[in-house]
């Protein structure tokens, strides 16, 4: 595929749209020039072994990996993240979460999944990567109790002693937010619901004083959190329309 000399500036899912995984591949490995040669080869490994556990995952109409490329080319370019642990554990947030027995392999014989994954982590990238991640992990939910307000609890307590781990998960919440207009199908306002009461839980976490963010950046999020409110809105509060 020939891919154009200004992708390094395209928006992320313009990119998508228009050159999909290659596209967005390749904007990952300009963005990676920024790193050292180990770093290089860390987010590498991150990367091959991320496609591989979500080889056979879709998100609507894409392969799952495009969102975690987004997630990590926003890290870096967006919010100027030079940590190379947080773009690891941003390649590999969903990882645990939804592939712990494949990914924990012969380390996993039986009972928990969770900790045999996030021990195979920490072996492969370090014991940050793995606690970023962990972090950043759904826990089992309670089937008595409505999702979307543990999903809420969860990032609240989850992320109050791991400000690296929420910079992560505001990549990955604008993806998921900001990106909604992208999204096909009925689940669109299913996320919709699920989403908009956590822009404030993110205005809240991007604005501590301990959350390692440069004011521009700051200020970058927050205008992404407006947009993404909007579009929530725009999808839940359409007027019913009477035949």
């Amino acid at each position: 595929m020939d891919l154009p000399p200004y992708l390094a500036t395209m928006p992320m899912h313009a990119i998508t749209e228009m050159h999909g995984e290659p596209g967005l591949r390749e904007r990952f490995r300009l963005e990676c020039a920024a790193f050292d040669a180990d770093a290089r080869r860390r987010f590498g490994e991150a990367l091959e072994l991320a496609a591989r556990l979500h080889r056979d995952d879709r998100r609507s109409r894409e392969p799952y990996v495009n969102h975690l490329l987004r997630v990590a080319i926003r890290l870096m370019h967006h919010y100027q993240v030079r940590e190379p642990d947080v773009i690891v554990a941003g390649l590999l947030h969903d990882a645990v979460e939804d592939h712990p027995a494949e990914l924990a392999g012969e380390a996993y014989t039986g009972g928990d999944p969770t900790s045999a994954a996030l021990a195979v982590l920490a072996d492969r990238f370090g014991t940050r990567v793995a606690r970023l991640v962990a972090a950043v992990t759904n826990p089992p939910w309670d089937p008595e109790r409505d999702r979307n307000e543990q999903y809420r609890e969860h990032l609240v307590h989850s992320l109050e002693g791991e400000p690296w781990a929420r910079v992560i998960k505001v990549s990955d919440f604008t993806d998921n937010g900001v990106g909604v207009i992208h999204s096909v199908g009925p689940k669109v306002e299913a996320l919709a619901r699920k989403y908009r009461p956590l822009v404030s839980v993110f205005r809240d976490l991007v604005t501590r004083a301990d959350t390692p963010l440069s004011a521009p950046v700051r200020q970058h999020i927050l205008d992404q959190l407006d947009l993404a409110e909007e579009r929530f809105s725009a999808i839940l509060d359409q007027p019913a329309h009477h035949a």
